[in-house]
């Protein structure tokens, strides 16, 4: 899908390729350096090489029970989303999403994109009832962003993740019933 950005650039929202490899992991390695709104540290996303981005991308492609997307600009990944299905049964029901976008593209309506676009993935997905997400307490816009979708708060495990600067914040789990 093509889309135009308030700045004039084109965004490409797209399943990612085999190729891509290197550039989703740059992108996940420059997410780590820029934002503390992920479970993984800087350290460990540098731990992540080339073989372990190809497997992961193939994760994806290999199920059809699950979806990852990259959102391009200017030839460059600088987003996902993905949706994990945990393969049990008990909870085949259900998805978990993530979703993450560079800094120098926030406010440009990319994770609205992205969240719009799996949206109409899961309208394929039979059998798929909820999805649902876990975001760091302290992100305001995020949780923002997941309302305006009708995602709704349903817990927090408090001082869940530990920050940073040393502080601790809450996890919280946000769930989307999905209509049929």
């Amino acid at each position: 899908m093509k889309h135009f950005l308030p700045n004039g650039d084109e965004l490409i929202i797209r399943p990612p390729e085999h190729n891509d490899a290197a550039g989703l992991l740059a992108s996940f390695q420059r997410l780590t350096r820029e934002t503390d709104y992920l479970l993984f540290t800087r350290r460990e996303s540098e731990e992540l090489d080339l073989a372990s981005e190809e497997d992961y991308i193939h994760s994806y492609l290999d199920n059809p029970n699950q979806l990852l997307l990259v959102a391009v600009v200017r030839g460059r990944i600088i987003g996902s989303i993905n949706v994990n299905h945990s393969g049990l049964h008990k909870k085949a029901h259900t998805s978990e999403v993530g979703i993450a976008v560079e800094k120098d593209w926030n406010n440009m309506g990319i994770g609205r994109r992205l969240l719009t676009a799996m949206l109409r993935w899961t309208e394929s997905r039979e059998g798929l009832e909820m999805i649902y997400l876990h975001v760091f307490s302290n992100n305001e816009k995020a949780m923002q962003l997941y309302r305006n979708f009708g995602f709704m708060e349903c817990g927090r495990l408090p001082q869940a993740i530990l920050q940073r600067d040393g502080y601790y914040v809450d996890l919280v789990t946000m769930y989307l019933p999905l209509k049929r």
